[in-house]
This record gives structure tokens, sequence and C-alpha cells, in this order.
């Protein structure tokens, strides 16, 4: 059963909303981990585009069976990441496993027996399933709200 977000946090583990992200940096990633928090810690925005993504993530899965996979959350900051730097797959994964700005703003834990890893098939099965229309979608709420 997929869920939202990890709502009981690991031993070690920053909170999202707390992760702080560094604003002087002229690479194009702080802004997007920004606004990915910005979604993240926004009620109403967040309930919008989760809703948006159960939709599209798990329109034919039967919520009772199967294992866990990747949150939505993890999911929807993967595919923000892999279309803003226009990453493949290999580079998506070495970020997602080395990056620790990244892996705190996934809510994965920074040390001890459980950090987590990602697997490469399992990125690109989860993430593939946020095609560009649903991007759009995403990025339509996003602005309306920052309007």
């Amino acid at each position: 059963m997929r869920q939202r977000f990890e709502v009981q946090y690991e031993l070690g583990t920053t909170p999202i909303e707390k992760v702080d992200i560094p604003t002087k940096s002229r690479d194009q990633m702080p802004p997007i981990l920004k606004s990915l928090q910005h979604i993240f810690i926004t009620p109403e925005l967040n309930e919008k585009i989760f809703s948006i993504l159960e939709k599209k993530v798990t329109a034919h899965v039967n919520n009772r069976t199967g294992r866990p996979g990747m949150s939505l959350w993890e999911i929807l900051v993967l595919a923000v990441i892999r279309l803003a730097r226009d990453a493949d797959y290999d580079q998506l994964q070495y970020m997602a496993d080395t990056d620790s700005l990244l892996r705190s703003l996934l809510g994965v834990n920074k040390f001890g027996q459980s950090q987590r890893s990602y697997g490469l098939q399992t990125i690109k099965d989860n993430v593939r399933l946020v095609d560009a229309e649903t991007i759009n979608q995403i990025n339509q709420i996003v602005v309306a709200h920052g309007h």
C-alpha cells in the first residue's frame, strides 16, 4: 500500500520541514528543493498534489496486497529532480543515493543499519508513472498557489 509520505521518522532523520536548504547558491537545485519543501509543509497544496499523484500512480493497484513501494513523496521529489536536471535514471539514482540534501528532503535516514539506497529499477518503475501531463497539472497548482 502506497503512503503519501512516511509519517513516523526513523532515528537520525531530519524532519523535512526542518531541512536547511542553502539559498545563496547559483545552482538550480536549492530553489527546486525549497519549492518541494514548501509543497510538503503547505497542507492545502500537498493535498491537491497528492490526490493527483494517487489517481495516476495507484490507479490499477490493490491497496490491500503487495509490498510497500516508494512513497508518493519520494516519487514526486525524484520526478521533479529528473525533469529539472534533465537527468537520466542513472544520474537520478546516484543523486538519490549520495546527495545528502536530497536524501534529507526524501526523508531518508543519514546513518545506521537502515540507511536506504534506491535501486535503479525501483526508480525507473516508479518515476515513469509520473508523466508530463501529471507534472503539468502539478505545475498549474503550484503556480496558482504562488499567485
